[in-house]
């Protein structure tokens, strides 16, 4: 008698040819994918601590330039470039002056740089070094409402004394004193939001 021939074994029952290389190339591409991730991960956080960031801005201290609720692009590196300019607009660690432990940062613009004697006039004109200086950023309210005098003071080596554009309602360096140059965190260049209000600085 014939011998029976072998049974096959059920279909289903073990890896099919291929199985193996395919479960490979989708570990392959999970963690190709992680790795993806976790760079552009480390990029952000790089960028944000060392180059860009945005700042939301609380207040109406800088109106009309930025309103509450606007978002500005803050450059970090600018200024280990090159030195801090007569009329940029800056943010700022909160200094020791300012008793209101909630504010974490600051934005002005810098009116004042170290050995500038400055002083204001009597219609809220600012003088450096006996020279009026010219403000395009005010506006015509601005000059009406002038704010607190700005007392002459000739500004200490790395202190630069700034203003809010509103001058009428802005606690700057006329409360604060001038800031030191330790504190500034960078220049803003860019107002980001809202999307129909971009604009460079």
């Amino acid at each position: 008698m014939a011998e029976p021939a072998p049974t096959e074994p059920p279909a289903g029952r073990g890896a099919a040819p291929g199985d193996g290389e395919e479960h490979r190339g989708r570990r392959r591409v999970v963690i190709e994918w992680g790795a993806i991730i976790a760079v552009a991960v480390v990029l952000t956080l790089v960028v944000r601590a060392f180059v860009f960031e945005a700042y939301f801005i609380p207040s109406g201290s800088m109106e009309p330039t930025l309103k509450p609720g606007n978002r500005v692009l803050v450059d970090k590196l600018s200024y280990d470039l090159h030195s801090v300019h007569r009329g940029d607009i800056v943010v700022f660690s909160r200094p020791p002056t300012e008793t209101n432990a909630s504010i974490k940062d600051l934005i002005k613009r810098v009116i004042g740089l170290p050995g500038d004697t400055i002083q204001s006039g009597p219609n809220g004109e600012i003088f450096i070094d006996g020279k009026l200086i010219n403000q395009p950023w005010l506006t015509s309210s601005a000059k009406a409402d002038p704010g607190p005098p700005v007392p002459k003071l000739t500004l200490p080596r790395n202190e630069y004394y700034v203003m809010g554009d509103n001058r009428g309602d802005s606690e700057d360096s006329r409360y604060i004193g001038p800031i030191s140059g330790n504190l500034i965190v960078g220049r803003a260049v860019l107002r980001v939001w809202p999307i129909t209000s971009i604009k460079l600085f």
